[in-house]
């Protein structure tokens, strides 16, 4: 395991196997997590030092033509509160944030048919005009490459779209109504060859899924070469068909995100609201495996509990734009502090 982690630290990339029996490793011997999760923390502190990047999350529509097994957006949930925001609800949102000092604003939601080209190209033209100095990620699912093409003319920078497994067998039992994982891949090289800085990722325990195909996730994400990662634990919800699983496992999910900063040094790497969920500890502990950027919800408060993908998310307190003050305290307890620039991408 020593070797491996060695390797990985000095730039050599591991194989799929490679990654798989440190994965086991580091899942069975809190030894080999701590090592690793070490290593991983040295390489973050060398690119980034002790700053940690902080992004406003606009949770802009839980209406979703999706019906992924796993989330409570999926449209074959009746129970679930659907909203949409408006326009003007977006820019009073970006409004708040830019004056609690974001300058990074990720417009996210399920794959809602009424967001068009025309109506996203108004709302991100108008963001930026209004703030050209900061960073617009979307997060809105599977586009046409033209649409990808008119949404980073209009002035978006960067685009999250989790491959959530590299197993199409796997990915097509948890997305039934999709088109596959490699319409996703393709999806994802779109975006590269439009100049998004580009976010993979994937859920660590989803029912189906070994440690196998989270190496093999690893693996495919260091050959895209992406420049966001975003790695969380399954997280249930009661009105989906997996709503009876078990959560994933916090050390599983945290050897994945040490190992994701091993093989990619440089990225931008989020301490997910998941783990934030699954651990009181969660968002400290995801920092400490080599994470270097959390999203507090910047969506208005009437809505932050209808956007409800898993169970009891995490939304208020350091989850919150409001509580930049209790998150820098967290963040000191540990040696870190918020990190106020937009945080680009590091070539």
């Amino acid at each position: 395991m020593l070797e491996f982690v060695e390797r990985l630290s000095r730039g050599e990339k591991l194989n799929a196997p490679e990654l798989g029996q440190l994965l086991k490793g580091a899942a069975h011997d809190s030894n080999v997590l701590k090592l690793l999760r070490h290593y991983a923390v040295r390489t973050a502190q060398e690119q980034f030092g002790l700053g940690v990047y902080i992004r406003g999350l606009i949770e802009v529509s839980s209406y979703c033509r999706c019906d992924c097994m796993y989330c409570g957006l999926r449209r074959s949930n009746r129970t679930a509160e659907r909203y949409r925001l408006t326009a003007d609800e977006i820019m009073l949102s970006a409004e708040e944030g830019y004056k609690l000092g974001f300058r990074t604003f990720v417009l996210q939601g399920g794959e809602d048919g009424t967001h068009t080209d025309e109506w996203l190209v108004s709302v991100i033209s108008k963001l930026r005009t209004l703030y050209p100095d900061v960073a617009i990620t979307l997060s809105l699912g599977e586009r046409s490459e033209e649409s990808y093409r008119r949404l980073k003319e209009a002035g978006a920078n960067r685009y999250l779209l989790r491959h959530e497994t590299a197993n199409s067998e796997l990915y097509n039992s948890l997305h039934p109504s999709s088109r596959g994982l490699e319409h996703r891949l393709d999806c994802l090289r779109s975006l590269k060859k439009l100049g998004y800085q580009v976010g993979m990722g994937m859920m660590i325990g989803v029912r189906g899924q070994t440690i196998d195909d989270i190496a093999k996730d690893l693996e495919l994400i260091a050959k895209m070469d992406c420049q966001m990662v975003g790695i969380g634990p399954f997280l249930p919800h009661k009105a989906t068909p997996l709503g009876e699983e078990p959560a994933g496992s916090l050390e599983l999910t945290l050897a994945a995100v040490a190992i994701a900063r091993l093989l990619l040094p440089h990225a931008l790497i989020p301490s997910t609201t998941a783990l934030a969920t699954l651990s009181p500890t969660g968002r400290l502990e995801g920092i400490l495996s080599g994470a270097n950027v959390v999203m507090p919800n910047l969506s208005p408060s009437d809505v932050r509990a209808k956007y409800a993908i898993y169970e009891n998310k995490a939304s208020w307190g350091k989850e919150a734009a409001e509580g930049l003050e209790a998150l820098e305290k967290e963040l000191n307890t540990i040696g870190y502090h918020i990190d106020w620039s937009r945080g680009d991408y590091i070539y």
